[in-house]
C-alpha cells in the first residue's frame, strides 16, 4: 500500500517521520520544495537534508520542553518555515495544529477558540509574526498563556540532540480545524495512517510518479494545501513549487505563469480560481504561457461547475490546455482530504438532470433543455475506501440515482473531533440501519451515485460557500449585527442564492426603529 519504504517486509512503522527520514537518507540533495516569495521569481528551496536537519532541531527543542503528545499551534504565513515546523512537530511526537496568524487588526476570535479547544500550551511561529502579535496576545487569556517559539531563530546544530519519538502509525499527528468555525471549532483528529493512506489515494488517483511536478498556491493550514501540497511531494518523491494565496489572488496570471515556467503536471484549486483566471488574465498575458504540461487540473473544495470547465477550457485552449486535464474531485477534513476523483486521462463526467426533481432530492435525466441543469461528477472512490448514499432520516441505503446523504468508510476517515465524544459518535460512527454495515462518516452533503460516479447536489449542512471559503450563516449574522447599533441583534438572516451559476451571499437585516431616519 505505502510504496517504497513501507513494504510488507519492512520492519519500520508507517509514519511520516520514517518516510521523511528515508527520503533524506536516500536522496539528501533532492529538492522537494521551492517557495516563490513574490509569486514570481524570488525563491527559497529545501533539500531533503536541509528540511530534515531543520525539523530535527525544532523537534529537539520541543523534546527538551517535555512536549511529547501535547498540542502545538503552528502560526505561520505560507512558506518553508511552516513545512519545517510541521515536520518538526511530528519529529517530536507532538500533535500539530495549523492556524493562520491574524493579519493587521483582524479579530483573534478563531485563534482564541482553537487554542482553547485544543488545550494548546505552545505555539511555533516566526520572529516577525511574534513581533506583530506579541502585544495583542497579552490582551487575550487563552493566547497570553501560550509559550511562543520562533523557529527561524533555532540553531541547526540542535538537530544532533534529537531523539526518535516513540510513535506508531496510529499516533495522533494533526488536529485539522474545520473551515468556518469560530464559536464552536471542531478539531478533526488525523493520525499518521490517515495521512499516508490519503496520500496514497491522491498518488494513485492523480497517477503521480517521481517525475510529477506540482504548483500549489492553496493555504497550507487548509487540508487541500497541506495534504495535497505539502505531504504529496514527500509521499510521491516528487517536487512542488509553492506560492501564497495572496500572490495568486492579487494577480491570477502568476499561477498559470508558474505552471508554464516550471512545466508543472499537477495543480488546481476551488472552482472560483478557474473563474478568476478567465476574468482577469488578458489575451496578451495568455500569449506568454504554455499549459501543455498540465495533466491534472484538480477542482474541489466547493461546487464544481460545468460552465467553469467549458469557459476555462475554451479560454486557455490556445495556451495548450486540454479539457481532459480537468479533474473534479470531492473531499473534506473529516476524511483527511480526498474522498473521490475520476480517471486522469478521461474528460470530466457531465450529466444533464431535471432541476425540479433535484429540488425534491430525486435524480431524473433531463429530456429537454427546459428545467435542465448540468451537474459534474466528482469521480469514484478507490483502494479500499467505500462511498454509500443513505437516507439521512431512515439511515437506509438509497438506490442507484436516488439522492441521499453521502457516507464514507475507509482508512482516510479520521478518528473524530477532539474532545467532542457526542459529535464524534453522531458523525463518525453510523451504521446502515437495515444491513448493519459500517461504521461510516456522515458527511452532511447530499448526492447520488450513477454507474459508480458520485454527483454532489447540495448540503444538509447550512454552510455557505463564497469564493472557495466556507461560511456559517450564524457567524455572518453575528458579524453583521455587531457592526452598528442601528442593526437589531438576532434579527438577521444570511443565506446564499445561485445567480448565473455562482453562489452569492444575501443578508436580510432588521433595523432599530429609532435609527430609520438617520441611516
Amino acid at each position: 500500500m505505502y510504496h517504497d519504504l513501507f513494504s510488507a517486509n519492512s520492519p519500520k512503522e508507517a509514519t511520516l517521520v520514517n518516510l521523511l527520514r528515508y527520503r533524506t537518507l536516500q536522496q539528501p540533495n533532492q529538492v522537494p520544495y521551492t517557495f516563490l516569495i513574490d509569486g514570481e521569481t524570488e525563491k527559497l528551496s529545501f533539500t531533503y537534508e536541509q528540511l530534515d536537519q531543520k525539523a530535527r532541531a525544532i523537534a529537539a527543542l520541543l523534546q527538551s520542553m517535555k512536549a511529547f503528545k501535547e498540542r502545538v499551534l503552528l502560526l505561520y504565513p505560507p512558506g518553508l518555515e511552516f513545512i519545517a515546523a510541521f515536520f518538526g512537530g511530528l519529529y517530536a511526537g507532538v500533535t500539530v495544529v495549523p492556524v493562520y496568524p491574524p493579519r493587521g487588526k483582524q479579530r483573534m476570535t478563531r485563534l482564541q477558540a482553537i487554542a482553547k479547544d485544543a488545550q494548546a500550551t505552545l505555539a511555533l511561529t516566526t520572529s516577525s509574526v511574534m513581533t506583530k502579535l506579541g502585544e495583542r496576545f497579552k490582551e487575550e487569556p487563552e493566547l497570553a498563556a501560550l509559550q511562543c517559539i520562533a523557529t527561524d531563530e533555532i540553531a541547526n546544530d540542535l538537530a544532533d540532540d534529537w531523539i526518535f519519538p516513540e510513535i506508531t502509525n496510529k499516533s495522533l499527528a494533526l488536529l485539522q480545524y474545520t473551515s468556518g468555525t469560530t464559536g464552536n471549532p471542531k478539531g478533526v483528529m488525523v493520525n499518521h495512517d490517515n495521512l499516508l493512506y490519503n496520500s496514497a489515494l491522491i498518488y494513485q488517483a492523480f497517477e503521480h510518479t517521481s517525475q510529477s511536478r506540482g504548483v500549489i498556491w492553496l493555504p497550507p493550514y487548509h487540508d487541500m494545501g497541506l495534504i495535497g501540497g505539502v505531504l504529496q511531494p514527500v509521499y510521491g518523491n516528487c517536487s512542488v513549487t509553492l506560492m501564497s494565496p495572496e500572490s495568486f489572488l492579487q494577480k491570477p496570471f502568476r499561477w498559470l505563469k508558474v505552471i508554464s515556467d516550471y512545466q508543472a503536471t499537477t495543480s488546481g484549486g476551488p472552482n472560483f480560481a478557474y473563474d478568476l483566471c478567465v476574468d482577469k488574465i488578458t489575451p496578451e498575458q495568455r500569449q506568454q504561457i504554455d499549459l501543455s504540461s498540465w495533466e491534472v487540473a484538480f477542482n474541489g473544495a466547493e461546487p464544481v461547475r460545468a460552465e467553469t470547465i467549458e469557459k476555462f477550457s475554451e479560454t486557455f485552449a490556445d495556451c495548450g490546455f486540454r479539457r481532459s486535464a480537468f479533474y473534479p474531485c470531492y473531499g473534506m477534513a473529516e476524511t483527511t482530504l480526498i474522498v473521490s476523483g475520476g480517471m486522469k486521462k478521461e474528460p470530466p463526467v457531465i450529466r444533464f438532470v431535471q432541476e425540479q426533481a433535484l429540488k425534491q432530492n430525486r435524480m431524473a435525466i433531463a429530456t429537454s433543455e427546459e428545467d435542465s441543469r448540468a451537474i459534474v461528477g466528482v469521480g469514484h472512490s478507490s483502494l479500499e475506501q467505500k462511498i454509500a448514499i443513505a437516507n439521512p432520516e431512515s439511515l437506509t441505503p438509497c438506490s442507484n440515482g436516488e439522492v441521499g446523504e453521502i457516507w464514507v468508510a475507509g482508512s482516510s476517515v479520521a478518528g473524530g473531533y477532539w474532545n467532542k465524544p457526542q459529535e464524534t459518535q453522531q458523525t463518525f460512527n453510523t451504521q446502515l440501519r437495515d444491513t448493519k454495515e459500517g461504521l461510516f462518516l456522515r458527511t452532511g452533503d447530499l448526492g447520488f451515485l450513477l454507474d459508480g460516479e458520485l454527483f454532489i447536489t447540495g448540503r444538509l449542512k447550512d454552510i455557505i460557500i463564497i469564493r472557495g471559503q466556507n461560511h456559517y450563516p450564524q457567524d455572518i449574522e453575528f458579524t453583521v449585527e455587531n457592526n452598528h447599533p442601528a442593526l437589531r441583534p438576532n434579527c438577521g438572516a444570511a443565506f446564499s442564492v445561485e445567480i448565473e451559476g455562482v453562489e452569492q451571499l444575501v443578508i436580510i437585516q432588521e433595523v432599530e426603529r429609532t435609527y430609520l431616519r438617520q441611516l
